[in-house]
């Protein structure tokens, strides 16, 4: 497994949705296709996020509204209601685009498995976008590395 590159590993065909794709239709793919995750790309084919099925339990799950308090003839607002719009903006939000992770780690098709591996590890992912000149070429995932490792052993 030592020599083994990203690209020999890597799923070629990855399905991916827009930034204005809404969350409807991210949990519909994601449900449909049985995965827990897409890249999020531009018309370029640049991934621009990544999206997960916790990203769309997390939106549903982080609202709650503020809290007020009667004291006295008056009311006591509990939370900023700057903090409560976005909140609100996130989980009613209609669009991948409000809930995606920008902050994307990907990884190039040369890489080896290890690294690929390494990298998932540090930074608690459980795929990666695997890019060449910024252009989405596919992903790997845990499962990928998982069966190399199997395949290797036999």
């Amino acid at each position: 497994m030592e020599d083994l590159r990203v690209s020999e590993i890597m799923q070629r065909e990855v399905i991916t949705v827009g930034p204005d794709t809404s969350v409807r239709e991210l949990a519909d793919l994601l449900s449909k296709h049985k995965i827990s995750g897409v890249p999020v790309v531009d018309e370029g084919q640049r991934v621009i996020g990544m999206v997960s099925e916790a990203d769309v339990i997390l939106q549903d799950a982080d609202l709650h509204f503020p809290h007020y308090i009667q004291f006295l003839d008056s009311i006591i607002y509990l939370e900023s209601f700057s903090k409560f719009r976005e909140r609100y903006r996130k989980a009613f939000g209609f669009k991948v685009s409000e809930i995606m992770s920008q902050e994307v780690i990907a990884i190039s098709p040369e890489a080896s498995v290890r690294e690929a591996a390494t990298l998932m590890a540090d930074n608690k992912v459980n795929r990666l976008p695997v890019t060449q000149a910024r252009k989405l070429v596919g992903i790997v995932t845990r499962g990928d590395i998982v069966q190399a490792i199997a395949e290797s052993k036999a």
